[in-house]
């Protein structure tokens, strides 16, 4: 059948239509994006206002509209952290239920940890063993470790790279103090969780998702995307440690000249770097591999994981 899932995330509203069925490998048919950054567009009282509310209701009906187009059958549908700790929530998911007729599962931090860490396990498979999972969205951090499908422990935390440069890294380029107090602030809330992890021993393969942990690889000299899912992908501390003061004293429009960094994501990618870097420092993690699945996979699996049951 043909599936699709809709993802309103903190940076972007991603649909993603696969053709799928119970057993099989999911093989991606159709990618719609829209940039929200609705992580940046909170407030002082932390809602998303009026206009960041009229984009996304209409690029929720662009989303639908495309679906549509694509023949999908059924359409998941999902927010993570900047719809679930917006102060208007309730009212943001009632005007798109209103105005869309799409009822959106907010999904809790853990939850997101959780589906992300399913497809990391589906994608690298058992003969990995025991993993640690690290995904840095716009709006937070998740972290997952576990040798089974769901793993032993899961955590989320407010560090999202978009979150973060809003409220921390104003000038362009930030101002080195800035970029200080962004830095500790960071370790100080990673290393805050390193111990519920560290109780359960050493993973035999860490891995990381998403847009900025692939940026970041990118530029580290990592292959293009354009070379294919399956060419092997990573991250080493060192490198990342030597592109950090780099970042730091780049521009938005400096940084969206390196390879793989999106002109919209540019200005974000100093603070998904402090972050990536803490938690590999932090978790003694000297290279980790770049997983091309993520949280939508993850959904879409748990989804034929159901139907396969059913």
């Amino acid at each position: 059948m043909r599936l699709g899932v809709l993802d309103v995330g903190s940076n972007t509203v991603h649909l993603l239509v696969v053709d799928a069925h119970p057993g099989a490998c999911p093989l991606p048919a159709h990618s719609h994006k829209a940039e929200l950054r609705l992580a940046q567009l909170l407030d002082d009282d932390g809602a998303i206002g009026p206009q960041g509310v009229d984009r996304l209701v209409s690029v929720v009906q662009e989303s639908l509209q495309a679906a549509e187009d694509k023949g999908v059958e059924d359409l998941l549908t999902f927010a993570t952290s900047a719809v679930r700790e917006a102060r208007n929530a309730d009212d943001v998911l009632a005007r798109v239920r209103t105005e869309t007729g799409v009822e959106l599962q907010v999904l809790t931090g853990e939850e997101e940890a959780r589906l992300t860490f399913l497809a990391a396990r589906r994608w690298f498979g058992w003969s990995a063993g025991k993993l640690l999972v690290l995904d840095i969205g716009g709006g937070s951090l998740e972290i997952a470790y576990g040798i089974d499908e769901e793993p032993d422990a899961a955590a989320s935390l407010p560090l999202g790279a978009g979150r973060l440069t809003a409220g921390w890294l104003p000038g362009d380029p930030p101002a080195p103090d800035d970029v200080r107090a962004l830095r500790r602030h960071v370790r100080t809330e990673v290393a805050r969780t390193v111990g519920e992890f560290s109780r359960f021993g050493p993973p035999d393969r860490v891995v990381a998702t998403s847009k900025t942990f692939k940026q970041l690889a990118r530029i580290a000299g990592a292959a293009r995307s354009a070379e294919g899912l399956y060419v092997q992908r990573e991250l080493k501390r060192e490198s990342l440690e030597g592109w950090v003061p780099r970042l730091a004293g780049m521009t938005e429009a400096e940084r969206a000249e390196l390879p793989g960094v999106s002109e919209g994501r540019a200005g974000q990618l100093l603070a998904g770097a402090l972050v990536a870097e803490a938690a590999m420092d932090l978790f003694g993690v000297e290279r980790l591999e770049i997983c091309p699945w993520a949280l939508r996979e993850g959904v879409i699996l748990r989804r034929l994981d159901h139907m396969e049951s059913m």
